[in-house]
């Protein structure tokens, strides 16, 4: 249900001019003089689906791929749940969660005790609030805009994760939804999503390179975008149609191939 609601933010109706179909008559020596056949437009049509970064850049262009979408959605979850398991680990001065309630209250009516009394200011360590969520938000962001939604769509969605998904959901099981996280992560998420939207495209129109580099180049687009180049891995990547790595399950196991198209 998560999943359906945030991608709702991006799915709304974009028009698209399309072009008929041209066809050339030629009438022919071994036909009837009275029929004619077609011969289809010879011009080369992509053998792919366009994305995003095969449009000039615009805030506005809404082409969204609700499959893969969903697909990211559902992966930010299982990733916020692995990353509250980390943070359970860390000392108590690190993330400032009350270890002894949360040993001593039973999961739920802790969630709600917290739901309750939020949001609040919090006082968790800077490197949390000013460094890690700002980064997460970007990461949001980019989830949402490299499969194709707008600038405004992404930030939405970024919002939604950040707050519904993260500050009300995952994280009120341990402490109080605080207001820097609700608003600095989200927003200043989009101010540095759209950047690594930016720099992702110029790598991706220089061949995956960075000042030269196409090392520099691959662990940047790793870094600015995570979700869609790990995922990437495993269900391909529109944006890499020239070097595609993948790796994915099979029934003899894992496979791993390369594609190369000219």
């Amino acid at each position: 249900m998560l999943a359906v609601l945030l991608v709702m933010f991006c799915t709304q109706v974009v028009a698209t001019a399309s072009c008929a179909d041209c066809y050339a008559v030629h009438p022919t020596d071994s036909l009837p003089q009275d029929d004619v056949y077609f011969e289809a437009d010879t011009m080369p049509q992509p053998s792919y689906k366009p994305t995003i970064y095969d449009l000039p850049y615009s805030l506005s262009e809404n082409m969204p791929n609700v499959k893969k979408l969903v697909i990211n959605t559902a992966t930010l979850y299982a990733a916020g749940v692995l990353t509250l398991g980390v943070l359970e680990l860390l000392p108590e001065d690190a993330t400032a969660w009350n270890k002894k309630e949360i040993r001593d209250t039973p999961l739920f009516e802790r969630w709600w005790n917290h739901v309750r009394e939020g949001p609040v200011w919090d006082k968790d360590n800077w490197v949390f609030n000013y460094v890690l969520h700002p980064y997460g938000g970007a990461a949001y962001y980019m989830s949402a805009r490299t499969q194709g939604c707008s600038a405004i769509n992404s930030f939405l969605y970024g919002f939604a994760v950040s707050t519904i998904f993260w500050e009300y959901g995952i994280e009120a099981f341990n402490e109080i939804p605080s207001y820097q996280d609700m608003f600095i992560t989200p927003i200043v998420g989009a101010i540095m999503g759209e950047a690594f939207y930016k720099l992702k495209r110029r790598i991706l129109q220089d061949d995956t390179s960075l000042f030269g580099s196409r090392l520099l180049g691959n662990i940047t687009l790793f870094l600015i975008d995570p979700v869609n180049e790990v995922l990437g891995l495993i269900y391909g990547n529109d944006a890499r149609r020239n070097a595609a790595f993948s790796v994915r399950p099979t029934a003899q196991g894992m496979q791993a191939s390369l594609s190369l198209s000219f």
